[in-house]
C-alpha cells in the first residue's frame, strides 16, 4: 500500500517501508512506506497550495463531492472491512458496522456545512453604533493535521476528515502505524470522488517520527488529534511553538454507576455492549464497574454468565464477537494492569489470562477504591474491574478522583437521582441507565480534564476547523 501525496499514489523518498501485522496470527497483511521528513515537508507544501483553490470550491459542490465518495464506499464496502479486520483484530462485523457508519457521517458533515451562515449585527445595538453593520464569517484555517489512532480508524476519519474538507481546509491525514491501510485506501477514494490534489493526503510512519515532524512543520495551521492523554499532551506542546488551533480527544476511565435500585439485567446488557465491542479499546469503554454493596453479588454472578457466552475468536469468523487487541504488545500491557490490580486486592473471577494479542474477557472482583485501576489507570481491554459503594456520595468521589472526565453513566429507576449524578459527574457526557459508550455523529463528544479540549460532531466540529471573520460596514447607515 502506497501514501497518497499530491494527488497520487507515493513511496517513501528513500524507499523505506514498515510492515503491516494482522495481530490475531501474526502474518503480514500489508507494507506501508515510512514517510521521511523531505515527505512530510513536500506534503505540506503542496497542500498549503491546494488549500487556496480547495477553499474556493462552492460548498455544494464539495458536498457533491462527499456523496460521490459514499458511493465509492458502497462499491468497496467489503473490501474495506475485511481490510480493517485483518489489520486491526476487530471482529469481520463489527469492521463491516464500522464502514456502514461512514455514509452517515459524511452525509451528516455535508449538510450541516450548508448551513454555517454566521451572524449579522445590525446598526444601534450600542451608543456609537449607529450607522454600521457588522457580518460574522467563518473561514478555514489551512492545513490541518488529522491524526487518528487505531482503535475506530474509520469512525475518526469521518469525524475529522469530513468537516476539514467541508470547511475549505487542507487535510494532512496520519493514520496509526499499526493499521494504516483502510485509512489509505479511503483516502485515495475521496481523491477520485473528486477532492482538489494536495487538498488531501496521508502520511505513513512511525509517530515519533512522521507525526512529530507534521505537527513541528509550521505550515501546518490546525490538528486535530485522537489518541492517548500523553500523546495529546506532547502535540499540544508543539502546536504551541507555532500557535496551531488544536483539538485533543484523549484518554477515558469512565465511571459505570449501579445504584442500589438499578435494573441490574439492564446494567449487565449494557456491560456488554459498552465494555466489550472492539474488545475493549475504546476511548469511552466503561472502564471502572462502580455497584452499590446491596447489588454486588447479583451484578457480578450476571455479568460473569453473560461474558462466558461471548465468543472469543478469530476476527474473520462471521460468529466471533470478541477478537485481539491491536498488537501482542498492548496484550502485555493489560495483562500486566489485571496482575498490578490483583496484587492491589483485586480477585479474578473469570478470564486474566493472555494468549499472544489475545486478552481472555476479565472479570476482578473487590477491587479497592484505592487501587490504580479505580482513579487514574486506563485499561484498553475486555476487563471489569467491580469496585463497591454505600452511598451516592461515595460513588461520586470515587468516580471524580480520575483525573480523566470523558463520559460517565449511571444506573436507577430515580430520574431526580440520576439527573443529580449527571450533573456532579466531572466528565463531559453522561448516560442514564446506558453505558457510557455512546457516541452520535450529530452529538458534541468531548472530554474535561486530561480527557481531551474541544469537542467533535456534526453540530460542534466546524467551530474546531474555522476561524472567525468580522466584516465592517462602517457607516452604511
Amino acid at each position: 500500500m502506497k501514501m497518497y501525496i499530491n494527488g497520487a499514489p507515493a513511496d517513501a523518498s528513500d524507499g523505506a517501508v514498515i510492515e503491516v501485522i494482522n495481530p490475531a496470527d501474526g502474518s503480514v497483511v500489508d507494507t506501508v512506506p515510512q514517510a521521511t521528513k523531505e515527505d512530510v515537508d513536500k506534503a505540506v507544501e503542496y497542500a498549503k497550495a491546494a488549500q487556496k483553490i480547495w477553499k474556493d470550491v462552492p460548498v455544494y459542490e464539495k458536498a457533491e463531492i462527499m456523496y460521490r465518495f459514499i458511493g465509492l464506499v458502497e462499491e468497496n464496502k467489503e473490501d474495506l472491512a475485511r481490510t480493517l479486520s485483518q489489520e486491526t483484530g476487530k471482529p469481520i462485523v463489527e469492521a463491516r458496522a464500522e464502514i456502514a457508519n461512514i455514509p452517515i457521517a459524511f452525509k451528516g458533515f455535508s449538510e450541516r456545512a450548508k448551513h454555517l451562515y454566521g451572524q449579522t449585527f445590525p446598526a444601534g445595538l450600542e451608543p456609537g453604533q449607529d450607522r454600521h453593520i457588522l457580518i460574522e464569517t467563518k473561514e478555514p484555517i489551512g492545513v490541518i493535521a488529522c491524526i487518528i489512532p487505531f482503535n475506530f480508524p474509520c469512525d475518526l476519519f469521518d469525524q475529522k476528515v469530513a468537516p476539514t474538507l467541508l470547511a475549505g481546509n487542507a487535510a494532512i491525514v496520519k493514520p496509526s502505524t499499526d493499521n494504516p491501510l483502510t485509512l489509505c485506501k479511503l483516502t485515495a477514494l475521496l481523491g477520485d470522488a473528486g477532492v482538489t490534489p494536495g487538498a488531501l493526503q496521508i502520511l505513513t510512519g512511525r509517530g515519533q517520527t512522521t507525526g512529530t515532524w507534521l505537527c513541528e512543520n509550521p505550515d501546518v495551521h490546525g490538528i486535530t488529534l485522537t489518541g492517548s492523554t500523553e500523546v495529546g499532551i506532547e502535540t499540544y506542546r508543539r502546536a504551541a511553538d507555532h500557535l496551531a488551533h488544536i483539538a485533543l480527544e484523549l484518554g477515558g476511565n469512565d465511571a459505570f454507576i449501579v445504584l442500589e435500585d438499578a435494573d441490574v439485567d439492564l446494567a449487565v446488557e449494557e456491560l456488554i455492549w459498552g465494555r466489550m465491542y472492539n474488545t475493549g479499546q475504546v476511548c469511552c469503554a466503561s472502564k471502572r464497574f462502580l455497584v452499590h454493596k446491596s447489588r454486588v453479588a447479583e451484578f457480578t454472578e450476571k455479568a460473569i454468565v453473560k461474558i462466558s457466552a461471548l465468543k472469543q475468536g478469530m476476527p474473520s469468523d462471521e460468529t466471533t464477537q470478541i477478537g485481539c487487541l491491536i498488537s501482542e504488545k498492548a496484550a502485555i500491557k493489560v495483562k500486566k494492569q489485571i496482575d498490578l490490580t490483583v496484587e492491589q486486592g483485586g480477585k479474578i473471577l473469570l478470564g486474566g489470562t493472555r494468549d499472544g494479542a489475545f486478552i481472555a474477557p476479565t472479570v476482578i472482583g473487590n477491587v479497592p477504591k484505592t487501587a490504580d485501576v479505580a482513579s487514574d489507570m486506563e485499561i484498553f481491554g475486555p476487563v471489569v474491574p467491580i469496585i463497591e459503594f454505600e452511598t451516592v456520595e461515595e460513588a461520586i468521589e470515587i468516580a471524580n478522583s480520575s483525573k480523566f472526565g470523558l463520559c460517565g453513566c449511571v444506573f436507577t429507576e430515580n430520574m431526580k437521582t440520576a439527573t443529580a449524578v449527571c450533573r456532579a459527574l466531572e466528565c463531559g457526557g453522561t448516560v442514564i441507565n446506558g453505558a457510557s459508550f455512546f457516541r452520535s455523529f450529530e452529538m458534541p463528544f468531548g472530554g474535561y480534564k486530561y480527557s481531551g479540549i474541544g469537542t467533535e460532531g456534526v453540530m460542534s466540529t466546524f467551530d474546531e476547523v474555522t476561524r472567525t471573520k468580522t466584516i465592517v460596514l462602517k457607516n452604511i447607515i
